[in-house]
């Protein structure tokens, strides 16, 4: 809060000699916040009552959100019943060089008139950080990026006042008072200390995919190989990809495949709520352990993928971030579109540069995909016969493009389950039964690198405990393959998995079979045999 010359304190007026008369000048200080990516920026909200033509000029680089906020402030506190000082108001969003942005300056200026005319107590106002909208009669409204705002509150030692959640407060350790009204601020922002005036806080939502449907592998029929792959890329954070037939149940078993991957930490959960917070989305079952999956449709632009705009806000690939990124007819989205994944994949991160700053958002999730051998989607059924031309197919196939696919560790065939199967209801393994042995494998790795902890620097390979027998298999399958460096890698952590998952000690000749099994095709129709 500033002070007066003279020692007075913010709030109290000033005389001021201009001739023979006085003009009476009132300042108040009120902290504010914009968002900057999926971080909060502090900004001081200067306001100044001084003489002159009545009105309201916000200087201090405001965006259109914060400029509308004159009239919204204006019809808030007549409704309110509190007196609109009849004197020029002039607010400064400091630092001037900062540009502002969103709706969540309405309370902060509404804060700082009410208390430079004197009309509501100034006692701890200095202690707060206000955010929040205001409506026409006086109500406040939440915004996006509560949880960051929370963050910088705790970070500034400052409790954050406003329409609260004060479950996500608690959960980033901040301080808050929650504020439903402008009226609240007559009884001193403080009278709600230690009461918890929040909405009721209800039960952690289950996980609700964008995709609806089933959601529970044993709902899949006779796809158990395709569930294996799912279970491998569970427990090694292994992208996959899935080809086959229309109707093979592909998209379905993305559906399920959130359920067998393990809780979130906190950490992680706090990480993934705050980017679901800056762009408005529901937050609870992140913040109940339930990892985010995204399904963008293939129309969607670069910036809608990996983020951008102005303000610049994080694109799909963040809000996957700790979960899955389904990308469902996978040749049909835009090769330019694709091609920017390729990054984000290798440095779990997202860099945007753009006039106002650099913006870094956090990208690491899954990579399910799913596609069609060919445009008719037939190539390989044995049930149908494919009409596409070879010209057709790999102008099909080449959208996706050599550089994504090796950056993906695993493709499956998924072939169209048997009609007797479906018809007679044969049950597979279960989603439960699946993430036990996701559990399982993943305590035996945990086990096992902790063991390894303090062996000496090795070769990567070396590392990951291979016996001579799979690494000379390895070499031989990597020279007539011709993997390159990546690939081979990729291959080499992928049988390491599968030794994890069957608890071997060493990874054996069997486990880098199978690991290269899903590696061995380079293009979407190549050697596929949908067979039922």
């Amino acid at each position: 809060m500033d002070e007066y010359a003279g020692g007075q304190a913010a709030g109290k007026p000033i005389e001021k000699d201009v001739g023979q008369a006085t003009e009476p000048i009132l300042r108040f200080t009120v902290h504010g916040a914009t968002l900057s990516g999926i971080d909060a920026i502090g900004v001081e909200v200067e306001v100044d009552l001084s003489r002159g033509i009545p009105g309201m000029t916000i200087v201090g680089m405001p965006d259109t959100q914060i400029l509308e906020a004159r009239s919204r402030v204006r019809c808030a506190l007549r409704a309110a019943g509190f007196e609109i000082p009849r004197k020029l108001a002039t607010i400064n969003l400091r630092p001037g060089d900062v540009r502002k942005t969103g709706t969540g300056f309405d309370l902060p200026i509404a804060v700082g008139i009410l208390a430079a005319s004197g009309q509501i107590p100034t006692d701890d106002l200095e202690k707060c950080l206000f955010i929040g909208e205001l409506g026409l009669t006086g109500e406040l409204c939440p915004v996006h990026g509560e949880m960051a705002f929370a963050a910088l509150a705790a970070e500034q030692h400052l409790t954050l006042a406003g329409p609260v959640d004060g479950h996500l407060a608690r959960m980033v350790g901040a301080d808050f008072t929650t504020l439903t009204h402008i009226n609240d601020l007559m009884q001193g922002v403080m009278s709600f200390e230690g009461q918890d005036r929040c909405v009721q806080e209800a039960e952690p939502k289950a996980l609700t995919l964008p995709l609806g449907g089933a959601v529970d592998f044993g709902d899949v029929i006779d796809q158990e190989q395709a569930k294996r792959a799912f279970v491998i890329a569970a427990v090694g954070n292994h992208g996959l990809l899935m080809h086959g037939p229309p109707g093979s149940g592909k998209t379905m078993l993305a559906r399920c495949y959130p359920k067998i991957l393990p809780k979130l930490e906190r950490a992680g959960r706090l990480e993934a709520a705050r980017v679901h917070s800056v762009v408005g989305l529901d937050v609870d079952s992140i913040l109940a352990g339930e990892r985010p999956f995204r399904a963008p449709h293939h129309s969607i632009s670069s910036v809608g993928l990996v983020g951008g705009g102005r303000p610049v806000r994080p694109g799909e690939i963040s809000l996957a971030h700790e979960g899955v990124l389904f990308l469902d007819e996978l040749p049909e989205f835009s090769s330019a579109t694709l091609q920017v994944l390729r990054q984000p994949m290798e440095d779990g991160a997202v860099r945007i540069v753009r006039a106002e700053g650099t913006f870094t958002f956090p990208a690491r999730f899954q990579l399910v995909a799913a596609a069609n051998p060919c445009p008719c989607g037939h190539l390989g059924d044995p049930g149908k016969r494919c009409t596409c031309s070879p010209e057709k197919i790999a102008r099909y196939q080449g959208r996706v493009g050599g550089p994504l696919m090796d950056r993906i560790d695993l493709a499956i065939d998924v072939a169209r389950p048997s009609s007797r199967d479906m018809i007679r209801g044969r049950q597979g393994l279960t989603s439960a039964q699946l993430a036990a042995r996701v559990e399982e494998a993943r305590a035996f790795r945990e086990e096992r690198m902790h063991l390894a902890a303090d062996a000496p620097p090795c070769h990567v390979l070396e590392c990951l405990g291979f016996e001579m027998a799979a690494l000379d298999y390895l070499e031989r399958v990597s020279r007539k393959l011709l993997l390159g460096g990546r690939a081979l890698t990729r291959v080499a952590r992928i049988a390491r998995t599968v030794a994890d998952i069957e608890a071997h000690e060493k990874v054996t000749m069997g486990d880098v079979a199978e690991a290269v099994a899903f590696r061995s095709r380079q293009n979407l129709g190549e050697g596929a045999s949908y067979a039922a």
